[in-house]
């Protein structure tokens, strides 16, 4: 199976460089379990999900946190996150072996929304709250609304739902419990072995509340 994201940052800052550096460097403690690629439009982030979720959080968080213009307010940053999983146009990739994948091929779905919610419930926290929006693409299945419907019916319990939107779901809170909502939402839905992806926008520190 392949897995991976596609990642782009973006700090709302005039010294936005220092800023995406800054969330690069949190990556180091995963370069030697993720293959990382960075170009002028986005980092490519392929491996298995755990060092790959924890790593998109680190990165974002690690951003969230950067001052912005004034020492005393953090940079609005915004993140797009596209990720993919069992894509039938990309080689097998040993590194993106996944336990929980190959443990959930024949599990009933209620099941593996207890199984998801007991990994937010455990999620570590990072002191950093985002936001995020995304939306979760089941393909090549008959019945992949039933995956869709059992994902949403998790995120309503998970404790960082928002709220719906037209296309999407709203979550917030902290980055921990965010990004592991998101790991299990991409890992728990869909089949096991079939193609599932998720498109993503984080933001942290937005004026708009204010």
């Amino acid at each position: 199976m392949f897995i991976g994201a596609q990642v782009s940052l973006y700090p709302m800052v005039s010294d936005f460089v220092r800023v995406i550096f800054s969330g690069l460097e949190a990556l180091a403690p995963y370069r030697d379990r993720l293959r990382i690629e960075t170009d002028d439009i986005s980092t490519l982030m392929v491996g298995a999900p755990e060092p790959l979720f924890d790593g998109l959080r680190d990165f974002f968080a690690r951003a969230a946190v950067e001052p912005g213009e004034t020492l005393e307010t953090p940079a609005h940053v915004t993140m797009h996150v596209t990720l993919s999983r069992g894509c039938p146009g990309e080689p097998d990739d040993p590194s993106c072996r996944c336990d929980v994948l190959a443990t959930t091929q024949d599990t009933p779905l209620a099941e593996r929304q207890q199984q998801a919610l007991e990994a937010v419930r455990n999620a570590p926290q990072t002191g950093v709250e985002i936001d995020v929006q995304f939306s979760l693409y089941v393909m090549g299945q008959d019945r992949h609304m039933d995956e869709i419907y059992g994902c949403i019916d998790f995120l309503r319990d998970s404790g960082t739902f928002l709220k719906s939107k037209n296309f999407s779901t709203r979550l917030r809170g902290d980055a921990g419990a965010v990004f592991e909502t998101l790991r299990q939402a991409f890992l728990r839905f869909g089949p096991a072995e079939g193609h599932v992806t998720i498109d993503m926008t984080a933001s942290a520190n937005s004026p708009s509340p204010r």
